[in-house]
């Protein structure tokens, strides 16, 4: 369903604070044709998605997260990755999100199903962002026992909105880090992209990952 072209957009959902040449592009996408890929990232700009800045004698491109078209568009093609990675437990995926009793949230698959490094006896490390006003100490409760039980079984975090924001612009290496760098997002990929903007906006970069 996803078009082949939209498959040049993932280096930047997958690290929205980067900023890549076109050459950088072409080679993680393992395009052949420069044509192609230059003509793609160009309608990408002119369509909003996409920014682009000289750098010297290059041009950097980048996610325009602070659009809210780029953001949906970021959080669909995340998301119809996610859904289409084979090794998720779906069902306890389904189960969650049923027992979430808020509207506005994201939930996130980090670790090693995130990484595809699982293993037989492995948890699945799953984190849930919710709005700063949602009971996250509640919405927790609701769900580690449902974790507990299932199989493989659930290692839940729940955090506020400003919470991981915090982790994010924290000069030191944290929880929220690792989950923006390492992460399969099956809902709210929107909200997740709206965070990043603010974080991005407030100065996250690759030097606050280093």
């Amino acid at each position: 369903m996803l078009k082949k072209e939209y498959e040049l957009l993932i280096p930047f959902v997958k690290e929205p604070w980067k900023k890549r040449t076109f050459k950088e592009v072409k080679n993680i996408c393992k395009k052949t044709s420069e044509s192609y890929v230059y003509d793609a990232l160009k309608r990408y700009v002119k369509s909003g998605l996409l920014s682009e800045e000289k750098a010297g004698n290059v041009i950097l491109y980048s996610l325009n997260v602070s659009n809210a078209k780029s953001q949906v568009y970021a959080g669909f093609i995340a998301e119809y990755i996610s859904w289409n990675t084979k090794h998720l437990p779906f069902d306890l995926v389904q189960k969650i999100i049923d027992k979430i009793p808020t509207p506005y949230f994201t939930f996130i698959i980090t670790g090693s199903y995130a990484r595809k490094s699982q293993k037989e006896n492995s948890d699945v490390d799953i984190v849930i962002i919710v709005d700063d006003n949602a009971r996250s100490k509640f919405i927790l409760a609701q769900i580690n026992y449902l974790c507990e039980l299932s199989i493989p079984p659930g290692h839940p975090y729940v955090f506020r909105k400003s919470e991981f924001l915090e982790m994010l612009l924290n000069d030191e290496a944290n929880y929220g880090k690792a989950i923006s760098m390492n992460n399969l997002i099956l809902y709210g990929g929107t909200e997740y992209y709206n965070i990043m903007s603010e974080a991005i906006k407030n100065g996250f970069n690759d030097k606050k990952l280093s």
